[in-house]
């Protein structure tokens, strides 16, 4: 944990917080904070700064917090398109995308997307949000991604992608005799990534049709959860 991630229920007053669920039990047992330890904090979706440690027992870490206007380093222009990745790679690829600063990931259907993978309660909104705090906390970074779902791959490729993609650069990862990934600078981007196993032709045709350049990155196969940050790495 590189970054404390504050919400507005944790403040007791403008200036006091009081911790009691993991990042108190992070604190007393993984860092081992005692009175007048500084601590990196940031407010979630707003500004960093710094807390100093004012008490701590068992149930409560209470911090005051010193300093809360630094700039969170900035989100990557890019709204990610994924089918849908297995349950537990889908924990690892949230993190992942906050730490690396995705400022919105689309989660489909795809030919390959088994549909009972949208039961699992890896999916609702808390746990979700959970996995996006822990990358946020690895990543230094306070914005939290926007997340939409999209059980159904058909009305998101007809209705939805084409209003989304205006003003942005499209680009599809998908192996084949493509021009490998590149930087992009800061240029808006949507990229659109496949499951396991990838996206089916007759889908990376649709994308195409909607402007999409496909991009490779080489002969190797990648997991969905390696692939992203390559990608990433590659593209900004």
């Amino acid at each position: 944990m590189n970054l404390i991630i504050l919400e507005d229920g944790d403040f007791i007053n403008p200036s006091l917080v009081r911790l009691t669920d993991r990042r108190l039990v992070h604190l007393t047992t993984i860092l081992k904070v005692k009175p007048a330890d500084r601590l990196s904090v940031g407010l979630l979706n707003g500004a960093m700064g710094y807390a100093t440690v004012t008490a701590v027992d068992q149930n409560e870490v209470l911090l005051t917090v010193d300093q809360l206007d630094l700039p969170p380093p900035p989100a990557l222009p890019i709204t990610l398109v994924l089918g849908l990745p297995r349950p537990k790679m889908l924990q690892r690829t949230l993190q992942t995308i906050a730490t690396m600063g995705v400022q919105k990931l689309c989660l489909i259907q795809t030919s390959r997307v088994e549909k009972s993978f949208w039961q699992t309660p890896l999916l609702k909104p808390e746990s979700v949000k959970e996995q996006l705090v822990l990358g946020l906390e690895q990543g230094k970074a306070t914005q939290l991604p926007l997340v939409e779902y999209y059980p159904r791959f058909r009305p998101f490729i007809e209705d939805v992608l084409p209003t989304q993609c205006q003003n942005f650069r499209r680009l599809i990862a998908h192996p084949g005799d493509y021009p490998h990934a590149h930087s992009v600078g800061m240029e808006p981007t949507i990229l659109a990534v496949g499951p396991e196993g990838g996206f089916v032709e007759n889908e990376v045709r649709q994308f195409i049709d909607l402007g999409f350049e496909p991009i490779q990155l080489g002969q190797r196969i990648l997991r969905v959860e390696t692939a992203i940050p390559v990608l990433l790495a590659k593209l900004f």
